[in-house]
């Protein structure tokens, strides 16, 4: 046996996938435990659009954790998309992480319990936010899921103070199979850097404006120069109305200053260098219920 084949069967490897229902805390539990940022978080549901993964590598384990987008009933073809990637998640996990929190009901998409619990694999429900509850309503919530998913490990958490991350952390660390790694062990996650400008970008707009407005925004980057200490950054925020682009443009465009201003103090603590952000804005008309659109954008892949 030559000593590669000796290491791979040391090395363990696995995909763990991170489900559940809009705004329970799913990306705040991601980053948490891959220990960067990586994935975008507001107080808002629906933050997550994409299937994102974010690797931790040590010298004897490579951990692929994914965050997926909220599972909702779709009321557009974008959200069709969303939909789409967090079943996927269910296709392809070695350890299946569904998280929920002490303010949502169990039986809020039955639907989708009942196909975790058709899982195969190790699955951990992780109960989020206990701090907002009691120990009653928590032993109460633990009886329910486990009626539910008698399968299930149940680990209460709150990502917000990290209470018990470390131990879901090390549970997690336990079920990862014996398999030689999937990325390069230098890897961080699968997606390029203009992937993570477009997300910092869609990030600074959840947060600055209100109502619809933030759901009907893509963002695109154009031109992506990297120099030794500065990259120079052009942005498109796409719209779907004339209105929406006066909105996000702001009177005298204030708002879209405010916007670029907190978007490239997030962009150069993620790149560690000077950086130079230029920000447009375009309207497409009803982008988000648009085939064509939605494959450029990224949400759908051609057959």
């Amino acid at each position: 046996m030559s000593p590669q084949t000796s290491a791979d069967k040391k090395h363990r490897s696995g995909f763990v996938n991170i489900v559940g229902n809009p705004n329970v805390g799913k990306s705040t539990l991601m980053n948490l435990l891959v220990g960067e940022r990586i994935s975008i978080i507001t107080s808002k549901a629906q933050t997550t659009r994409h299937r994102i993964l974010g690797i931790v590598n040590t010298e004897e384990m490579q951990i692929v954790y994914s965050d997926t987008p909220g599972v909702l009933k779709p009321n557009y073809k974008l959200q069709e998309s969303m939909l789409e990637s967090s079943k996927s998640a269910l296709g392809d996990a070695d350890v299946l992480l569904y998280v929920t929190d002490v303010i949502e009901q169990p039986d809020k998409n039955i639907d989708f319990v009942e196909r975790v619990k058709r899982m195969q694999c190790p699955t951990l429900l992780i109960i989020n936010k206990i701090d907002l509850g009691n120990q009653q309503q928590l032993e109460e919530l633990v009886e329910r899921w486990h009626t539910l998913l008698p399968k299930a490990e149940i680990i209460p958490i709150s990502a917000k103070s990290k209470f018990n991350v470390e131990p879901l952390r090390k549970r997690i660390e336990e079920l990862i199979p014996p398999s030689p790694p999937f990325f390069e062990k230098d890897a961080l996650t699968d997606r390029p850097a203009r992937f993570f400008v477009t997300e910092i970008i869609r990030e600074k707009i959840l947060l600055y404006y209100q109502k619809e407005v933030p759901y009907a925004v893509e963002v695109v980057v154009e031109t992506f120069e990297e120099q030794a200490n500065l990259i120079r950054i052009q942005a498109v925020i796409i719209v779907e109305r004339d209105s929406q682009k006066g909105i996000i443009i702001g009177h005298k465009g204030a708002a879209i200053k405010k916007v670029g201003a907190m978007a490239r103090k997030d962009l150069e603590k993620f790149f560690e260098k000077k950086i130079y952000l230029e920000l447009f804005v375009k309207v497409e008309k009803d982008w988000r219920s648009n085939e064509a659109y939605l494959r450029n954008f990224g949400y759908r892949q051609d057959d």
